[in-house]
C-alpha cells in the first residue's frame, strides 16, 4: 500500500471548472474552500505508537480530508462535505466514533453527534443513541428535517428511522481494543468503590470532527463521538452540545472540539473562540490559543479544537500530548499530523 503524502498541494485540476460562452471555453476558478479534521486529542505519544498503527492513522486521516476537500471543490454544500468526511472516520475502528466507539460501564455503546451551519445558524444533534449507524447523519437530519436542535436516546432513534435510517444492533460497534479498555477502567472504578469518574488518560477522550468553508463562503462544523470509556448514568459530553463541542458563525469562525467534555461544556469552548474573534477583533489563532492554552489549562481541562474562519484561515490547537488531525487550506496545501509538530510525521511515513 502506498504511503500517503503528508505535505504538498492538491492538483489545480480540482480547482478549475469550465464555462462555455458563445462557443468559447473559459476557465472558471472555484471559490476558495478549506477543510480541517480531527480524530481526537489525548495522551498520544510516538513512543507508544507502532509504525504500522501510526501509518494506519495517517492513511485514514488523509483519506477523509481529501474526500471532504474534493467534495467542496465540486460545489457540494458545506454540511454535506462535513457529514461525508466524518462518516469516513465513523466507519473506522481507529477512532472513538461510530464503529470504533468506546463502551459504557454497562458494556454498551452510546453515541453522540452534532452539526451547525454558520450561515443559517441552524443546528442539529443526537445524544445517547445506540442503534444509529452514523450519528452525524442523524444530526444532519435533525437540523434539516425537524424544528428541534437536539434529540436523545430512543426518541432520536425513532426519528432517524422515520428518515429512512435502518436501525443496527448495538453489537455492531464492538471492538476488542475498546473492550479491553473498558475492562481495565471498570476494574479500577470498582476497586475504588466510586459511582462516577475514575477514568484516566485517554479513557476520557476520543472524538472526530470536521470543519469547512464551502464555495459559498459558508462555515460548517460537525462532531461525532462514542464519549468516555466506562461512562455511566447516561452521561453526555460536549460533542452534541452546540456552543461547547460544535459551533459555526459565518461572521467569525466554525469549531469542532475534542477533549474532556465536562470542561468544554462549562467553558463554552467552541462558541467562546468565535465570540473572541467577533467581539475582540482578534485572529483565529489568538482566540483559539487563549481558550485552549490559557482558559482551559487554568481550569484543568485538556483537549483541543479545529477551526476555520470566514477568510478560510485554519487553526488546529491542543494542550494535550497529541491530536489526530489533517487539513487542506485555500491554496490546496495538505498537512497531516498526530503529535505536537506537523513535521514529526514526515519521517515516519516517507
Amino acid at each position: 500500500m502506498a504511503k500517503p503524502k503528508l505535505t504538498g498541494k492538491i492538483s489545480s485540476v480540482l480547482r478549475v471548472a469550465c464555462l462555455c460562452i458563445g462557443g468559447l471555453t473559459l476557465p472558471v476558478i472555484a471559490a476558495d474552500v478549506a477543510i480541517v479534521i480531527h480524530g481526537g486529542a489525548g495522551t498520544i505519544l510516538k513512543k507508544n505508537m507502532t509504525p504500522e498503527r501510526e501509518q494506519a492513522y495517517l492513511a485514514k486521516l488523509t483519506e477523509a480530508v481529501t474526500k471532504g476537500y474534493s467534495l467542496l471543490q465540486s460545489g457540494v454544500k458545506g454540511e454535506v462535505a462535513v457529514v461525508e468526511t466524518i462518516k469516513v472516520l465513523e466507519q473506522s475502528p481507529l477512532f472513538n466514533a461510530g464503529i470504533g466507539a468506546v463502551y459504557t460501564f454497562d458494556g454498551e455503546h452510546e453515541l453522540d453527534a452534532s452539526i451547525m451551519h454558520g450561515g443559517s445558524r441552524n443546528a442539529g444533534a443526537v445524544a445517547g443513541v445506540k442503534t444509529i449507524l452514523s450519528p452525524i447523519d442523524a444530526a444532519l437530519a435533525v437540523m434539516e428535517h425537524s424544528p428541534h436542535v437536539m434529540l436523545s436516546g430512543a426518541g432520536a432513534e425513532a426519528f432517524a428511522e422515520s428518515r429512512g435510517m435502518e436501525p443496527v444492533d448495538n453489537s455492531l460497534f464492538n471492538t476488542e481494543r475498546r473492550y479491553e479498555s473498558l475492562l481495565k477502567a471498570k476494574a479500577r472504578i470498582l476497586q475504588a468503590g466510586i459511582t462516577h469518574g475514575g477514568q484516566q488518560g485517554n479513557e476520557r477522550f476520543g472524538t472526530v470532527g470536521a470543519v469547512v468553508r464551502d464555495k459559498d463562503g459558508n462555515l460548517v462544523a460537525g462532531t461525532s463521538t462514542g464519549g468516555m470509556t466506562a461512562k455511566r448514568f447516561g452521561r453526555i459530553g460536549d460533542a452534541p452540545v452546540i456552543g461547547a463541542g460544535t459551533w459555526a458563525d459565518n461572521d467569525s469562525c466554525a469549531v469542532s472540539a475534542t477533549g474532556h467534555g465536562e470542561y468544554f461544556i462549562r467553558y463554552h469552548v467552541a462558541a467562546d473562540i468565535c465570540s473572541r474573534m467577533k467581539y475582540q477583533n482578534v485572529s483565529l489563532d489568538d482566540a483559539a490559543n487563549t481558550v485552549i492554552n490559557d482558559v482551559l489549562v487554568k481550569a484543568g481541562g485538556d483537549g483541543g479544537i479545529i477551526a476555520v474562519d470566514h477568510d478560510g484561515n485554519i487553526a488546529a490547537v491542543f494542550n494535550s500530548a497529541g491530536m489526530y488531525r489533517a487539513q487542506i487550506d485555500t491554496d490546496g496545501n495538505i498537512k497531516v499530523g498526530i503529535y505536537k509538530d506537523w513535521s514529526d510525521q514526515k519521517d515516519a511515513a516517507d
